[in-house]
């Protein structure tokens, strides 16, 4: 029997390796989706994934991305990390690159969620996680061209998680509050957890994935025990 397939778009070497890393060893096929899929040969070594060049801004080139995943078997869980993000002050923003990170951020969620959601109605189970921030919940000074995308990623995944949880897909959306701990940075000694665990994240998305779904959760907030909030 094939395995259950596990789609990470928008993949690099943070969250997404530790969720590609967890993922595999739990029995799942996993399929990376980035726009250069050459920074992702080492993970694909270490993981056995299948990494497919995708621009999650783009309808064809997503189909095309859920299109090779069947063929690995079938999807189980669909997790969105893809970000897109321009700052400065409102006067100055350049439009084309808020429009890229609009295009990035939230229609690139929406095409990766509506394929996901497609393949697990037909299936009649599995999960949609969406990576959100701070910014999700919070416009920040100088921040509009990424509360933008995040406060509309937020969005999609409420109406999603509304509409398809009564068909037993679950859909959940995580605000990461605070910095990521950066790859091959170790922890600093006298600021112990004052960034995120990546791998921490990672099981904590796998653990949303196996509720049970008479106590699912829809937004889940992760922060370190030392951040003001």
């Amino acid at each position: 029997m094939a395995s259950n397939v596990a789609v990470i778009a928008g993949a690099g070497q943070g969250l997404s390796a530790s969720l590609a890393r967890l993922l595999a060893k739990d029995g799942f096929r996993v399929v990376l989706a980035a726009r250069n899929v050459q920074k992702l040969a080492s993970l694909v070594d270490e993981t056995g994934a299948l990494a497919v060049e995708t621009d999650v801004a783009d309808p064809a080139s997503v189909a095309n991305l859920f299109e090779t995943a069947d063929k690995a078997g079938p999807l189980a869980l669909a997790v969105f990390n893809a970000s897109g993000r321009t700052r400065g002050p409102i006067a100055e923003l350049d439009p084309d690159a808020v429009r890229q990170a609009l295009l990035v951020g939230a229609y690139g969620g929406f095409l990766v969620g509506q394929q996901a959601a497609r393949r697990l109605l037909a299936r009649g189970s599995g999960s949609i996680l969406f990576t959100g921030a701070t910014a999700s919940l919070k416009g920040f000074s100088g921040s509009a061209g990424f509360a933008m995308p995040k406060f509309g990623l937020r969005g999609l995944a409420q109406s999603m998680a509304r509409e398809l949880g009564p068909q037993n897909i679950h859909v959940a959306h995580f605000i990461i509050d605070g910095q990521i701990e950066p790859p091959g940075q170790a922890s600093e000694p006298d600021r112990p957890d004052r960034r995120l665990s990546p791998d921490a994240i990672a099981e904590a998305y796998l653990a949303a994935h196996r509720q049970h779904r008479s106590a699912w959760s829809f937004e889940v907030e992760l922060r370190p025990w030392v951040e003001a909030f």
